[in-house]
């Protein structure tokens, strides 16, 4: 069946409402006709403005990149390629937290426009200005870009939820099912809490092993 075009309906409205949905029923809810229900319309009519779920995980992914682009810009400055690296991928961090499994939306999206290409050119010119080559310089990026976006995949299912209250990991719970291990009992202390420490000590341990293994 053919679907019925919705003339008020546009891919730009499709796009907010499902960023919405997915604060309040996250992944798991994110189907296209919860987000037609919420648009009041039916279900084929989004068919016109995303083919399919993946089409439309792609279209929110760009929504989130465009939202983050200017607080990355205003977080990337000329200087220090340390620096400009710390700040964007904190940047990116926070800007991911902002949605429920954010992050999961996020990992693997195809862009669907290219206003990430502008910010991605200007770090990347900051490394090989640096001393990276081209090569090393994407690599550094990647590592750090991959380490962020794991690590908040992480810290969301794992970690307290403040879109439902959920306290998160019952780490009394789970050294307790592994006291006949005690290091890895008290590992769950360190890796499912103080996620912004954690974040900012991996992070440093990044840094550190791209200048050491990249550059130069």
């Amino acid at each position: 069946m053919t679907p019925q075009r919705t003339p008020k309906l546009d891919r730009a409205q499709v796009v907010d409402a499902a960023l919405t949905l997915l604060n309040e029923a996250g992944l798991d809810g994110l189907t296209l006709r919860a987000i037609a229900a919420r648009l009041d319309v039916k279900a084929p009519a989004l068919y016109w403005h995303v083919k399919d779920k993946q089409a439309l995980l792609d279209e929110m992914a760009t929504e989130m990149m465009r939202r983050m682009t200017g607080r990355a810009e205003e977080a990337r400055r000329a200087g220090d390629w340390r620096e400009n690296y710390l700040r964007t991928m904190r940047t990116l961090r926070a800007e991911l937290l902002r949605y429920r499994d954010g992050a999961k939306v996020y990992s693997g999206a195809r862009f669907t426009d290219t206003g990430y290409a502008a910010g991605l050119d200007a770090s990347l010119r900051l490394l090989v200005d640096a001393g990276f080559t081209p090569a090393a310089a994407a690599r550094a990026w990647q590592t750090a870009y991959s380490y962020t976006i794991g690590y908040v995949i992480e810290e969301q299912a794992m970690g307290p939820n403040p879109f439902d209250g959920d306290e998160g990991y019952d780490l009394d719970a789970r050294a307790e099912r592994l006291a006949a291990h005690p290091l890895a009992a008290e590992s769950g202390r360190v890796m499912f809490q103080d996620f912004d420490e954690g974040f900012e000590q991996g992070l440093a341990a990044v840094l550190a092993g791209v200048e050491a293994t990249l550059l130069g």
